[in-house]
């Protein structure tokens, strides 16, 4: 039931933008002016930073909008991981890729001359992706004894995993040179669906991070360094 009425608060949020989108293509339609499709391309930096520092991480995330008036983009993000952790008493690798579409709406009004974002946005997402066990330690019950061990039953990659989550967020994309551009946005995530493997449960998601049993929400954060692509088509004027 909580995923059909996320379901349909997406729907709603989509159709709003979409309604936003169509009162600017108005607008730009009294102004007579060439209407301009910007597609912006580029990588998440922390990702990049993660791999190069953090021991037991490698990733990367490919990033994209498609700007469709000066209010309205759609969104996309792509990328994989491959993270190590330690829990109390396993300790995995994770690796897989994940998918992130949707749209963001603009809420900022640039000076003349300016081409600068503050943006809301919402992503619907899933990611495919695997467990390995490397090791695991076992607890006799009088607690006395420790066995960590790495060839057991428990060992070895799991099936094929697959979870998918939605995500609010709130950046900034500020231009730092002509067509090249610096951002940075807070998320919020939500799980919708989140398929457990056998004998393991389910603890981090690529694109998604940190799954825990108590909490299905989470957040993050990424910086972003992007180039713009402008391409151009002037309206055929009705009188002609």
């Amino acid at each position: 039931m909580k995923s059909k009425h996320i379901c349909l608060f997406t729907i709603s949020f989509f159709w709003a933008l979409f309604a936003f989108s169509q009162e600017e293509e108005k607008d730009e339609i009294k102004e007579k002016a060439p209407r301009t499709f910007a597609l912006r391309a580029g990588l998440d930096m922390i990702k990049l930073g993660r791999t190069q520092f953090e021991e037991g991480y490698q990733g990367l995330e490919i990033v994209g909008d498609l700007r469709l008036n000066r209010r309205v983009a759609v969104a996309a993000e792509v990328g994989s991981e491959q993270r190590t952790q330690q829990t109390e008493q396993i300790n995995f690798t994770t690796t897989g890729s994940y998918i992130k579409l949707g749209v963001d709406y603009n809420f900022f009004n640039n000076w003349k001359g300016m081409d600068n974002a503050l943006f809301v946005g919402i992503r619907l997402a899933r990611s495919l992706h695997t467990h390995t066990v490397n090791n695991y330690t076992l607890y006799a019950l009088n607690q006395y004894l420790v066995v960590n061990t790495q060839e057991g039953f428990l060992t070895g990659e799991r099936e094929q995993l697959s979870t998918g989550w939605f995500e609010f967020l709130f950046g900034t994309k500020v231009q730092l040179f002509p067509d090249f551009y610096a951002g940075i946005s807070l998320r919020m995530h939500g799980l919708l669906n989140n398929k457990q493997p056998q004998s393991f449960g389910n603890l981090y998601a690529p694109g998604f991070n940190r799954i825990t049993d108590d909490n299905k929400f989470g957040g993050s954060i990424n910086y972003t360094l992007t180039y713009s692509f402008p391409f151009r088509f002037k309206r055929k004027d009705p009188k002609n």
